[in-house]
């Protein structure tokens, strides 16, 4: 897991940002009506086989296909006796995927109207977008695996490509306004640095105490702190 510097003040920031554009979006008429008219132009794209196409995306990244996704690769990391990979995957995944979860509350925009969407959904949970929000996260932990490897470029290109798939499909079904999308990737990406320092300041020291963890490969214990020698006068 990369280490960020600045890893309390930048998403701390971005998270911040992104709660008060999400309030300012759900609280603004005018905001509202300018993204219903950007969905509006969207789903004038719609045909009968895109519309399938659409609603497959948006069930790759719900909520029960996310945790499948994340139960597989995490127990394929552990096959390969990679057990900090793991767990790195693991966390980095749930962390992004459900800092949207927080935002939702604090922000509590409602939805889009139901008469326009192909797959109607209420209440006031649409700023971030929880199937964006996944997608961000996995895309980014994937390109933590492949950091270093000849495929790290092109994971990220995919990575981008998944995750602009995801969020037009939520757009194009009327699920959500264009500042939900594009409030998911600040969101995640806020808590995914967030959690590069608590990785490197405690999680990766801490590891070696996890029951069971070591059967499944090497986990290292903290790096030691070298002794001062005593000076003598």
């Amino acid at each position: 897991m990369p280490k960020v510097r600045h890893w309390l003040v930048i998403p701390l920031a971005l998270f911040a940002g992104a709660v008060v554009l999400g309030l300012v979006a759900a609280h603004t008429p005018a905001t509202r009506s300018t993204e219903l008219s950007w969905d509006a132009d969207i789903q004038r794209l719609r045909t009968g086989w895109l519309n399938r196409v659409m609603l497959d995306l948006a069930n790759v990244a719900s909520p029960v296909a996310g945790l499948v996704v994340l139960a597989l690769i995490s127990v394929f990391l552990l096959w390969r006796r990679n057990p900090v990979q793991a767990v790195a995957t693991f966390l980095v995944i749930a962390v992004g995927w459900n800092s949207s979860e927080i935002a939702k509350i604090i922000v509590g925009r409602h939805r889009p109207p139901v008469a326009a969407s192909l797959a109607p959904e209420t209440g006031s949970n649409s700023f971030p977008s929880g199937h964006v929000a996944f997608a961000v996260s996995l895309a980014i932990a994937l390109a933590m695996l492949a950091a270093g490897t000849r495929w790290f470029r092109l994971v990220v290109v995919l990575g981008a490509l998944w995750t602009a798939l995801i969020a037009f499909s939520r757009l194009y079904i009327g699920a959500h306004y264009p500042l939900d999308v594009l409030g998911s990737v600040v969101v995640s990406t806020a808590a995914i640095v967030f959690l590069t320092g608590l990785w490197h300041g405690w999680i990766a020291d801490n590891l070696h105490r996890v029951p069971l963890l070591a059967r499944f490969g090497p986990v290292p214990g903290p790096v030691p702190v070298p002794e001062t020698a005593p000076v003598v006068s």
